[in-house]
């Protein structure tokens, strides 16, 4: 995990806070009460730490971090195990908007910052904006965005009907960590043990 994704994710976590560096694995699964029966497999037979539950009517997210990236990966394949699924079988991302907006003004700047939960975004950045569903898949586009180019996570928003992503940063940053975000969706149903992890 990168350093502000980590921080992000701190900032929200229900459970154990992760630290730069740990690996983590999330979950989105329908319907939402099973995340309770996978938290449990994941930290029963893993040397993992939760850092975040949450049952919604319709879907339940879990996230389970740790410092052993062998042992997230195997917290990972534990719990798809449990659910009788593989990596190659989670819904492709539907991406519902992927815009990014040049040089926004101070005031546009200002109100971003109202309803952020990172970074600030100033006047004259530009900004990127993603919407995907299922939501978990704005984890992997962030810290894949901020591994590619100095840019700003603004906001990120993890759980619910839709995923969001908020960027900022210069356009040659903007641009690279666009090309990230898009490699990440691409390639969300590869195995990560099989790649050397993400």
């Amino acid at each position: 995990m990168q350093p502000q994704l980590t921080a992000i994710s701190a900032l929200k976590s229900d459970g154990y806070f992760p630290v730069e560096g740990d690996s983590a694995f999330w979950l989105e699964v329908r319907p939402g009460i099973v995340v309770n029966r996978l938290l449990d497999i994941a930290l029963k037979r893993c040397d993992v730490t939760p850092g975040a539950l949450t049952t919604e009517r319709h879907y339940g997210s879990l996230e389970v971090h740790g410092p052993d990236q062998g042992q997230v990966l195997q917290a990972g394949a534990e719990v798809l195990k449990a659910i009788g699924r593989s990596w190659a079988d989670q819904p492709a991302p539907e991406v519902l908007a992927d815009e990014v907006i040049r040089k926004v003004t101070s005031h546009h700047a200002n109100l971003l910052n109202q309803a952020r939960a990172g970074m600030l975004v100033l006047g004259d950045d530009a900004v990127y904006t993603l919407e995907v569903s299922p939501a978990v898949h704005v984890v992997r586009c962030a810290n894949e965005a901020e591994k590619a180019a100095p840019i700003r996570i603004a906001s990120m928003r993890t759980t619910g009907a839709v995923g969001r992503l908020r960027l900022a940063g210069g356009d040659a940053e903007i641009d690279e960590a666009v090309k990230a975000v898009r490699r990440a969706l691409e390639t969300v149903r590869e195995d990560p043990s099989r790649s050397g992890g993400r």
